[in-house]
């Protein structure tokens, strides 16, 4: 075994609440390695040698759940129950992304991607990798950049050597199968035609398609077939050419390696040396920034046809690489004030005049903006109507803002509230799923200083006011590219181009120099437009609550601590994370919020219009990692404010004060109005959504339908609304949840927030609205068939779903467990037969369903190539054939499959915020089993292969006596919707009027 190059356990900088430990690894080949080793990831065996013993586990040994809630480590006893755990994980970036491809051979940096999935030398099936991860609980994916790859998985805590040892192969000897590049081209191909309808993918391949020739950007990153099977056509050799550049650019030099494991470090190092050595050796990656090159022509406006309803500015300017001054962030400084929505800012300007209603500034995460050529900051403005016509002026009106930022000097107040709001995330981060993490850590490794590696996105350590004056000299028209994305475009154009990949429509013109001359040095600086005003929600108490409470039993779940008709109120005090953190979520119930069409329409308007009133205090309270959502649940509003518990009361009371004296305006009903239009127009434009939206269609009772609602839209006035508010808000019924850093004071007291501000009568039980699932009869099959909504849209989509039982009664644990675990055992042979041999399409997933507390079962496909029709039948045939499957499934994989679930249900939640999320879904659903998983895993212990089987005869198997189902196609514009017919010559009943056949229907009782 080769020596590492070198070691550190101390030079990583951490958060000093951080109770993992970090060990840098710099091998002789040139890979350098970060070992994270993680208490809470508590390793069952520790094992120098794995082989194929990692299989074996010791049966009798079970784990006491002690000190679960205060992370201390758990002990290894005989019997009890086991603790939540984490998963181990691992990540690989490889500095090698689509900049690198060949110009006769587009995507060629991504194909590879996929072709290291199919099978080494030492594991030459093709599956084997994703296999032995669904065995264990685990799973994989990756992502190619412009200049980076990333390879990442996650596995069951014991497993980490065996999914280390597969996937250290992908780096020293994959198959690159000949036989496997035929299918994997057409993955490739279904990947891109999932977005080929994206309005930001078109976008951002029109940007390359007219950057300047010969640089790195102007190509085609995706590949699809056409690019690789037409490299192939003008005689290049594919398979030659990927292994070259897999030969040329996948060495040790250019590797960054993840792992993040509960064994000790020596352990892991012992792992990473005995697999990862075998790497190749190469030259050290070099990231330093790269000869200046033009991006973009200047002078020139490019419209391109939208595919939503939208009108959406983008202004872009290309910045030097500032790889090396992520310790002063000057971009990070002005995108803070050019994207800030306070008063004075650029967008509330933009919103006064009508002619905006959102925007965002800031160079963005991906590769393609942080390049090691240059930086691009891009601002993206929402316009309205109006905004549309006047678009030049809105332009005028950011070189307004940015002469005033040339004017004032850089603010040192402002960067120091940057500064502050760094170090506060860095002490308090919320912890990312492991899988998360380790991607994180390997691309930061590309671009900090080792002992930034962890800290480095957080930290503003130098006040450097000359080089914020530099980055600004950079936002000048001359060095400013401008995309008009909106349906309002001229199809008749004789200038009209097409851009060659996605098919896209734009037009170049050039933008008057009169115009531009104007924005190099605007005449007047309009007087509303100054620099934002001192922060109010920075918080300066991070005292934890729970220093002076003892662990007791009674604190594991949330419990009522305010019970009134008026209000009722569940508690827990963070004794987990110790983060100076709280989330609290509330849902009122309004009167008649959702009980005719008219009503669901206006209380969207109400939701909106309170978002937009309330937008800049929401937004200071953001900035300062305080923030709030407010959403339409149904019949109920949904606020949500979750960050730092400091001044999550005084936000709360504003919000509150504001819902209750709102008096919306005339002209921001206008505006918002306009919006909700355009969102009701946009609602089902992807066809995956939009066969989940028809699905619950058919299942929900009472469902408003959006081109209905689209209809009443229209016909609303302002005086409808203004009638409408004082009704739904003259009864109220609230029901809230407060988890974190909080006292129980502190939590009565937000309640008395309600009671004192709000002065609505309480909103009676029965007026309360409630969910009613369709109940469909024993043996029936319904299909739904309709038509994209998109007519360029190509992909076809079928959603087969089975219910199982409404989710109640004492036998309900049992059955969510039995569905989860045959899901387990099923995904990764769907997944293989259909995507990966069949090749049906890109997207292909079998999981429950929970739709108000009824639990079913779902198969979905979509597919560019394929009709719904044929997508079907290969669906059944899968299914129908999962009775050899289970049938043959020995003992040691339904162990596997049984033991990686426990584990799953058993996993700790990485950060407060998931464990909010799992409690809020017990209230919203009206279960309130906030120990669910761990009843679930105890479930599990006694689940065996029979009852599995048992399941999917009973549920799913044809014929089986509960067998039901709801088929939902949807059908993309080159598949024929007449073909619907033939499926009825197989035993399915059309639903051609939803209305029609609800009314002939029986409903579930109401749960949730």
């Amino acid at each position: 075994m080769a020596a590492a190059g070198s070691r550190d356990d101390e030079l990583v900088i951490k958060s000093p609440n951080d109770q993992r430990s970090y060990r840098l690894l710099r091998l002789a080949n040139g890979l350098s390695a970060l070992l994270v080793h993680d208490p809470e990831i508590y390793a069952e065996e520790m094992q120098e040698e794995e082989g194929e013993d990692d299989e074996e586990k010791d049966e009798d040994v079970e784990w006491e759940e002690e000190g679960e809630e205060n992370g201390s480590e758990p002990k290894k006893v005989k019997g009890g129950a086991e603790p939540l755990v984490k998963k181990a994980a691992a990540a690989m970036c490889v500095g090698i992304g689509s900049f690198a491809d060949p110009p006769k051979a587009q995507g060629l940096a991504h194909f590879l991607e996929h072709m290291l999935f199919m099978g080494s030398s030492e594991f030459p099936d093709e599956n084997e990798y994703d296999s032995y991860l669904s065995k264990h609980g685990g799973a994989s994916n990756a992502f190619t950049e412009t200049e980076y790859t990333c390879y990442h998985f996650e596995v069951k805590r014991e497993y980490l050597k065996g999914a280390l040892d597969r996937f250290s192969q992908f780096f020293v000897s994959p198959l690159v199968k000949e036989e496997a590049m035929d299918r994997e081209i057409l993955a490739v191909d279904s990947e891109f035609n999932q977005v080929l309808q994206s309005d930001s993918c078109r976008l951002s391949q029109l940007q390359s398609h007219t950057c300047s020739q010969g640089h790195p950007l102007n190509r085609f990153t995706w590949g699809n077939k056409k690019s690789l099977v037409d490299a192939m056509g003008s005689g290049i050799n594919l398979r030659e050419e990927i292994l070259q550049m897999y030969m040329k650019k996948y060495h040790g030099g250019a590797m960054k390696l993840v792992i993040i494991g509960g064994e000790p470090l020596d352990i892991l190092e012992g792992w990473t040396m005995e697999l990862f050595s075998k790497v190749k050796a190469g030259p050290l990656l070099d990231m330093t920034p790269k000869t200046d090159m033009p991006f973009w022509k200047s002078g020139k406006l490019y419209k391109l046809e939208a595919v939503r309803d939208v009108h959406s500015l983008y202004l872009s300017w290309t910045l030097p690489c500032l790889h090396k001054e992520y310790m002063k962030k000057p971009e990070d400084y002005l995108a803070h004030l050019l994207g800030h929505e306070g008063k004075g800012s650029l967008l509330y300007f933009l919103k006064a005049k009508g002619w905006a209603s959102s925007l965002s500034a800031g160079v963005g995460s991906g590769g393609s903006e942080r390049s090691s050529y240059a930086y691009i900051f891009e601002m993206s403005i929402h316009l309205t109507d109006s905004g549309l016509k006047n678009v030049f002026e809105v332009i005028g009106a950011v070189y307004q803002y940015i002469k005033l930022l040339k004017q004032s000097e850089p603010q040192e107040w402002i960067f120091k509230e940057l500064q502050d709001i760094g170090y506060m995330e860095f002490r308090f981060a919320e912890e990312q799923p492991p899988d998360d993490y380790a991607v994180n850590l390997a691309e930061n490794m590309l671009f900090y200083s080792e002992k930034h590696i962890v800290c480095g996105e957080y930290i503003y350590e130098d006040w450097d006011p000359e080089l914020v004056k530099h980055a600004l000299c950079f936002f000048n028209p001359d060095n400013m590219r401008v995309d008009l994305l909106s349906r309002s475009f001229d199809k008749q154009s004789e200038a009209v181009q097409c851009e060659p990949w996605f098919g896209s429509q734009y037009i170049e013109e050039d933008i008057p120099s009169s115009l531009i001359e104007s924005w190099r040095n605007p005449v007047r600086l309009d007087a509303d437009l100054h620099l934002p005003r001192k922060n109010e929600f920075i918080p300066g108490d991070f005292t934890l609550r729970n220093i002076n409470s003892p662990r007791c039993s009674s604190e594991d779940n949330p419990r009522c601590i305010v019970d009134e008709p008026f209000i009722k109120l569940w508690y827990k005090m963070d004794m987990t994370f110790n983060v100076p953190r709280a989330n609290t979520y509330f849902l009122i119930s309004v009167r008649d919020g959702y009980s005719s069409l008219e009503n669901a329409v206006l209380t969207d308007l109400f939701a909106n219009l309170l978002k937009d009133e309330l937008n800049e205090v929401l937004y200071q309270a953001y900035v300062a990692k305080l923030e709030t959502t407010i959403s339409v649940i149904g019949s109920k509003l949904e606020i949500k404010l979750f960050g730092y518990n400091d001044k999550l009361p005084i936000l709360l009371s504003n919000i509150l004060s504001t819902f209750q004296s709102f008096s919306p305006k005339t002209d921001r009903f206008e505006v918002i109005k306009e919006d909700l239009e355009r969102a009701y127009k946009n609602t089902n434009m992807k066809p995956m959504s939009h066969s989940s939206y028809l699905r619950l269609q058919v299942l929900r009772e009472i469902f408003w339908d959006v081109d209905e609602k689209l209809g009443i839209l229209m016909k609303l006035t302002f005086t409808d609304l203004v009638t409408f508010i004082p009704k739904i808000l003259s009864q109220l019924h609230i029901e809230g949840l407060c988890h974190g850093n909080l006292s129980e004071e502190e939590a009565i007291n937000i309640s008395k927030v309600f009671r004192t501000t709000l002065s609505a009568q309480t909103l009676p039980e029965e007026a309360r609205h409630g969910e009613r699932v369709i109940c469909i009869p024993n043996c029936e099959n319904f299909v739904r068939s309709v038509r994209v909504k998109n007519d360029l849209e190509e992909n076809s989509v079928v959603e087969v779903y089975y219910p199982v039982e409404q989710d109640i009664g004492k036998e309900a644990t049992r059955l969510r467990a039995i569905t989860d675990l045959f899901s387990s055992i099923i995904e990764e042979p769907c997944f293989d037969q259909l995507r990966t041999k069949e090749q049906l399409g890109y997207t292909v997933d079998s999981s429950p369903r929970m739709t108000y507390r009824m639990l079913g079962y779902c198969f979905r496909v979509m597919s560019s190539k394929y009709s719904p029709v044929y997508l079907q039948s290969r669906i059944d045939n899968f299914i129908n054939g999962l009775s050899t499957l289970l049938d043959g499934l020995d003992d040691e994989t339904f162990e596997h499959h049984r033991s990686g679930l426990i584990a799953d249900k058993l996993e700790k939640e990485p950060s407060l915020s998931y464990q909010t999320g799992d409690y809020w879904s017990q209230i919203v659903d009206k279960r309130y089993m906030f120990d669910m998983p761990k009843m679930e895993a105890e479930e599990l212990r006694t689940i065996k292969k029979a009852d599995v089987i048992a399941w999917y005869d009973t549920y799913i198997r044809s014929p089986a006596p509960k067998r039901r189902r709801l088929a939902i196609h949807v059908y993309g514009c080159n598949a024929d919707i007449a073909e619907a017919a033939k499926l009825q010559e197989q035993f399915w009943t059309a639903i051609d009027n939803v209305q029609s056949f609800k009314v002939s229907s029986q409903f579930y009782s109401s749960i949730c």
